[in-house]
């Protein structure tokens, strides 16, 4: 067969009808499992400012999604134009989380599925996905790991702190060290043994420490 022949016999106009008992269920379908990726990402959400609007675009983006392919699978013609329309479409907003990308292709994965009527692989797949993200996401260690910024006056205040330091912590490493003349700094990460502070307050009473300021790390680290 040819492109004229095809054209000819008119397969580009060939539709296949939706029922709207197909389309609603879809769509019913569809915002569920988009408010189940809503409920899993603000449940395993690890950043610094959360953003309500991300969520509701999950919804929106599985519903959308549906809607799509729903068209497309009717109508050859439809399909071609709308591989060309999205091939313009450009997304500026940019992604502050790495997992983000993860809940945005999960979404998109949903809509398709749904939409091609593979109902049990959507939902099993979304409720498998979503219960190892949880899991995964949320598995913290015992020992939060902190960081402690010293200002030394001396080499000697330096040794005393450190000494300190390992008698009062489960785990002490030095991660950077500046020098100059009459002035140490030092950013060790340290684990300690329990939520007790206080051995930061003893260690700023030593001499020759000028200052032990006490940060709760929250980038990524090896256990």
């Amino acid at each position: 067969m040819t492109f004229h022949d095809i054209f000819k016999s008119s397969f580009l106009e060939n539709m296949t009808s939706i029922s709207i008992l197909d389309m609603v269920v879809a769509l019913l379908l569809a915002f569920g499992i988009g408010l189940f990726i809503f409920m899993v990402y603000k449940k395993t959400y690890q950043g610094v400012m959360y953003s309500s609007s991300f969520g509701t675009t999950l919804i929106a983006l599985t519903m959308i999604t549906t809607v799509v392919i729903l068209a497309v699978t009717s109508n050859v013609v439809l399909s071609l134009g709308m591989v060309g329309a999205l091939s313009i479409v450009r997304f500026r907003t940019a992604i502050k989380e790495p997992l983000e990308i993860a809940f945005l292709f999960w979404s998109i994965a949903a809509g398709i599925v749904l939409a091609a009527g593979l109902i049990p692989l959507a939902v099993i797949g979304s409720v498998v996905i979503g219960v190892i993200l949880i899991i995964f996401v949320n598995k913290k260690s015992y020992y939060n790991p902190y960081i402690v910024v010293l200002s030394c006056a001396n080499s000697e205040a330096e040794k005393k702190a450190k000494e300190f330091l390992v008698q009062h912590v489960q785990k002490c490493v030095v991660k950077s060290k500046t020098a100059t003349k009459g002035l140490i700094e030092l950013n060790l990460e340290i684990r300690m043994k329990d939520d007790n502070t206080d051995f930061i307050n003893e260690l700023s009473d030593m001499n020759g420490i000028n200052s032990a300021v006490l940060v709760s790390y929250n980038g990524e680290y090896m256990g």
